[in-house]
């Protein structure tokens, strides 16, 4: 696997994320499982969770769509398929397309995202296709936990239900992940954290994905779908500090994702930064070229700073800083107009790490209840407030004096400045001390 298939893809590289596009395209409605926490009849063009979808295309108005993403986007690097169904639970449609695709641009990267229950059956084909990326969802390796999150499984026209269905579908995952790593192809295993459920059995998944060959591990915070089992039970959504500390416990195991945004079927473009909703955004015409594409990747590739995503030091004394970014992995965005903070924990040495993506609503909306006196502005402000409480630092490229007074009184200094987050994060070591000291 060559460095560039895994440091051009935004979602399996933390860095690749500030510089490099995706694209999913929505083909495989049908699912062949069904998860408690999942509801595939609910479907809003203003959500943003996996499973969303505007509509669903054929193969070939999906090659089309892809060709208008690459002209329009020099920096896209990836394309997926991840709905709004199970991909291998509509293999046909899957595949053809990813055939269309590959024929517009050999290198783009193909990428596929499945629960896994099919995999074993299709390893050879995705060989063969070139899909260089598969991520599988796994929730638990044990039964008894799987049956309390999956309702029901089908396979060869059979359908499965409790502690059966979950042994089956666990036993076909790990099987397809051990043939994933012995075919060369990298995997990811995703899998949503669901407290009072599987929190602590996490770190066992992890162990054993690692044990099979998968390269990392993504833990995403429960999104109860309306409608569905879990949310008609009253189940919640992990808090921002215990999906952290789930995440911890499985890092010390292998690499962790922290960067997810849990993204709809059919997104498009930088993670953080959808475009799927602005369809205008893409152009008619579904012409590009190539060699000044490749051009512009490479110009991107060479500029990255290639850091670990994961330092060495002592991290027993951090302090947590929030950032808010357009992407290029550089602090240069106003914080009224930030949807989501990139929060970041700076040790003694100036050494930073991510730790996780906190999603808001963007404070100055350009309404008039923007206004210090304005009751949304005020609810918007809170809201903000409670998802960044655990940050004593905010990096932004402006701020109102209002929202500036308002953090510093609630314990969070805003800074403003530009330019790259690492650098930026180094640079303001010098706060980093005298917030640690106060919380003393």
């Amino acid at each position: 696997m060559s460095e560039s298939a895994l440091l051009k893809h935004p979602c399996y590289s933390e860095e690749a994320h500030h510089h490099f596009a995706r694209i999913h395209v929505a083909v495989a409605p049908k699912c062949n499982i069904r998860c408690n926490y999942c509801n595939p009849k609910f479907d809003c063009v203003n959500e943003s969770r996996p499973g969303v979808v505007s509509e669903v295309l054929s193969p070939e108005e999906a090659g089309e769509r892809v060709a208008q993403a690459m002209a329009q986007l020099p920096n896209l690097t990836v394309v997926g398929i991840a709905g709004p169904g199970d991909p291998l639970a509509n293999p046909e449609e899957t595949f053809r397309a990813f055939r269309i695709v590959a024929s517009l641009d050999p290198d783009i990267h193909l990428c596929l995202s499945t629960n896994g229950l099919a995999l074993p059956d299709h390893v050879e084909e995705i060989k063969e296709l070139g899909i260089r990326h598969v991520t599988v969802t796994m929730n638990a390796i044990d039964p008894d936990v799987g049956a309390l999150i999956y309702e029901k499984v089908a396979y060869n026209g059979q359908l499965y239900r409790g502690r059966e269905a979950a042994a089956l579908l666990i036993e076909r995952q790990l099987r397809g992940i051990e043939m994933l790593a012995e075919a060369g192809v990298l995997c990811k295993v995703n899998s949503v954290h669901i407290p009072e459920v599987n929190g602590e059995h996490l770190r066992e998944v992890t162990r054993k994905v690692k044990e099979l060959g998968a390269f990392s591990h993504n833990i995403m915070p429960l999104i109860l779908s309306p409608g569905s089992f879990f949310e008609k039970k009253g189940f919640r959504a992990p808090t921002s500090e215990e999906s952290f500390e789930v995440q911890q416990a499985s890092a010390r195991i292998m690499k962790v994702m922290r960067h997810c945004r849990q993204c709809r079927a059919d997104a498009v473009g930088m993670l953080g930064g959808d475009m799927s909703q602005t369809p205008e955004m893409l152009p008619v015409a579904r012409y590009y070229d190539k060699a000044a594409r490749d051009a512009h990747q490479e110009q991107i590739f060479s500029k990255m700073k290639h850091r670990s995503a994961e330092p060495e030091g002592d991290w027993s004394q951090v302090v947590r800083v929030a950032v808010a970014t357009r992407g290029s992995g550089e602090v240069n965005q106003h914080f009224g107009h930030a949807k989501e903070f990139l929060v970041y924990e700076v040790n003694d040495s100036s050494e930073s790490r991510l730790i996780g993506v906190r999603k808001v609503q963007a404070y100055c909306n350009g309404l008039a209840e923007c206004g210090d006196d304005g009751s949304g502005a005020a609810r918007i402000f809170s809201e903000t407030v409670q998802m960044l409480k655990d940050c004593k630092l905010l990096l932004c490229s402006g701020i109102g004096k209002a929202p500036a007074s308002k953090m510093k009184a609630i314990g969070i200094m805003p800074i403003v400045c530009k330019g790259d987050i690492g650098e930026q994060l180094a640079q303001n070591a010098r706060y980093m001390s005298y917030f640690a000291n106060s919380c003393n």
